[in-house]
């Protein structure tokens, strides 16, 4: 939902030049893997505003779409109650719209190898690690920053998807490592931007274009 955008309309429903969000994201997997299968997640109250902006900019980009849960891991369940066991899944998050190809498939051929492929990169700035009493400074070189697409063999991933929900699942790769399998890290890209506050959008228009791979 994206409360820290300071407006009405969700953020991956706020365009970007000529398109929403969304659609900028669908894109970069079809242009990435053309017969790639798409599974939108949505909550319920917002597929009749996605039907409609599929309608309002002719947007041909085959997917399916399916309603999401309260919280991102029954969400991400429901969506991957669509895919084959026996394919490789990538979970997205649909507001980050400048991945690009080369980190799509490089993300699909490790997963294919190890089981998994989780996005990392190395923080820019300095960090410290911050407690109720006291806070010091940490080695950034020993901290990665972790993005999507986190890419999985389907098998792993919906296994992991079985257990009870945990407040310290903070994302795909946690959920499979509570299930004791390994995570395997790749190298992400820094402009690979989550759109999280409304400045978020200028930098997304800036990247999309500066990098020439506008959808």
């Amino acid at each position: 939902m994206g409360e820290r955008m300071k407006s009405r309309i969700p953020k991956q429903f706020m365009n970007i030049g000529r398109l929403p969000v969304l659609m900028h994201t669908l894109n970069a997997f079809i242009k990435a893997i053309p017969s790639i299968h798409l599974v939108v997640v949505l909550p319920s109250g917002q597929i009749d505003t996605w039907n409609d902006l599929i309608r309002r900019y002719s947007f041909q980009a085959p997917h399916q779409v399916t309603e999401g849960g309260q919280r991102r891991f029954f969400s991400v369940k429901n969506g991957l109650e669509h895919v084959p066991d026996d394919s490789v899944v990538a979970i997205h998050d649909a507001v980050r719209p400048v991945v690009t190809s080369r980190l799509i498939r490089s993300c699909f051929h490790d997963a294919l190898t190890f089981g998994s492929a989780v996005p990392c990169i190395v923080p820019a700035e300095s960090v410290r690690v911050v407690t109720e009493s006291m806070h010091r400074p940490a080695d950034r070189n020993c901290i990665r920053i972790i993005q999507t697409p986190q890419t999985f063999r389907a098998a792993l991933i919906k296994n992991a998807y079985q257990q009870p929900f945990s407040d310290a699942f903070t994302d795909d790769a946690t959920v499979l490592e509570s299930a004791g399998q390994p995570i395997h890290l790749v190298e992400g890209y820094a402009w690979n931007i989550k759109i999280t506050y409304p400045e978020d959008l200028i930098a997304a228009k800036g990247l999309l274009k500066t990098l020439n791979i506008e959808h």
